[in-house]
Formats: C-alpha cells, sequence, structure tokens
C-alpha cells in the first residue's frame, strides 16, 4: 500500500517585466563565465602544450574562478525558480 502526499497549492505569484529582466540578464552572466572558463582552459592546455606550466597554472586559476562565478549566479537562479514554484 502507497501513500500519496498531497501538499497545498499556492497561488504563484507573477513575474514582473523587471524581475524577468534580471533572470535574462543572470543567464547571460552565466554563459559568459562559462565561454570565459572554457577559452582559459583551452589556453592552459596550450600553454602546457609548450612547455609553459607556470602560464599554464595562471590559466588554470583563471578558469576555476570563471567557473565559481558561474555557479554562484546558477545557485541564486534556481533559487528565485524554487519561490516561484
Amino acid at each position: 500500500m502507497s501513500t500519496t502526499t498531497t501538499f497545498p497549492k499556492t497561488e504563484k505569484k507573477p513575474i514582473t517585466a523587471a524581475d524577468n529582466q534580471k533572470r535574462v540578464d543572470s543567464h547571460k552572466k552565466v554563459a559568459e563565465h562559462l565561454t570565459n572558463a572554457s577559452k582559459s582552459h583551452m589556453e592552459a592546455a596550450k600553454h602546457h602544450e609548450n612547455g609553459e606550466h607556470e602560464k599554464a597554472a595562471v590559466s588554470t586559476i583563471t578558469a576555476h574562478g570563471h567557473h565559481t562565478l558561474a555557479r554562484d549566479l546558477q545557485k541564486e537562479d534556481a533559487r528565485l525558480h524554487a519561490t516561484q514554484a
């Protein structure tokens, strides 16, 4: 026998144009950071191929920074979506 739990439905708040624009901007920032992270990883690979390991380390750290910024923006966006669901 299975038990099904139902939760009361709450009314969804309409998303304002300003809030929607914030979400659009956030997604664009995430994409930009992920693009920059990818570019930095490619630079790191090239530096390693050329034996320039210190430059590769700098590029790797830059990539990780962009990834961290993107992840933080994604967490905030997920929180906003969860509160609107």
